[in-house]
């Protein structure tokens, strides 16, 4: 029971791509932080989406308890940075997931999945914790238009 528990916990740790924390804003004088990270998305080349999300200080753990989990609020906004090439996608409406971070010691993580809109030519990046019971209505969403009015995407053969 305990190798289950410890798998899905390395599990909600991983997850597609690699975050940078580019900002850290301090909120309170017990050391809680604003974290900002950056990831590229590793399937389209050319958008990188900013994270941003509520880190707790020690202080405040020991403080308020509840030792082993951050809250599930975060913000989004993914962009264009350079030409956008759109690799193997999942073309579902439920896409498939970009980031996970792990926000408990087992049961949370704050992920982003990403959905692609073939009608409207966007690619949709949407935060969200995801919790072992009860679930979470937290989330925010970003877009990212592929072409103007009028123009065509390429995607891969088959795609």
């Amino acid at each position: 029971m305990r190798a289950v528990v410890l798998a899905a916990a390395l599990l909600g740790l991983a997850g597609g791509a690699r975050a940078e924390v580019v900002g850290k804003v301090g909120v309170d004088w017990t050391g809680n932080d604003i974290l900002v990270e950056a990831f590229a998305d590793p399937k389209v080349s050319g958008v990188t989406c900013h994270l941003a999300y509520f880190s707790r200080s020690m202080m405040d753990r020991v403080f308020q308890g509840n030792w082993f989990e951050d809250p599930s609020n975060s913000a989004i906004e993914c962009s264009q940075t350079g030409a956008v090439v759109v690799g193997d996608i999942a073309r579902g409406p439920a896409g498939e997931d970009v980031f996970s971070e792990g926000r408990s010691l087992i049961f949370k993580s704050l992920r982003v999945k990403r959905i692609y809109d073939e009608e409207n030519q966007v690619l949709i990046y949407l935060s969200h914790a995801d919790e072992l019971s009860g679930g979470s209505a937290k989330m925010a969403i970003s877009t990212v238009p592929l072409a103007l009015p009028g123009e065509d995407v390429a995607l891969p053969e088959g795609q």
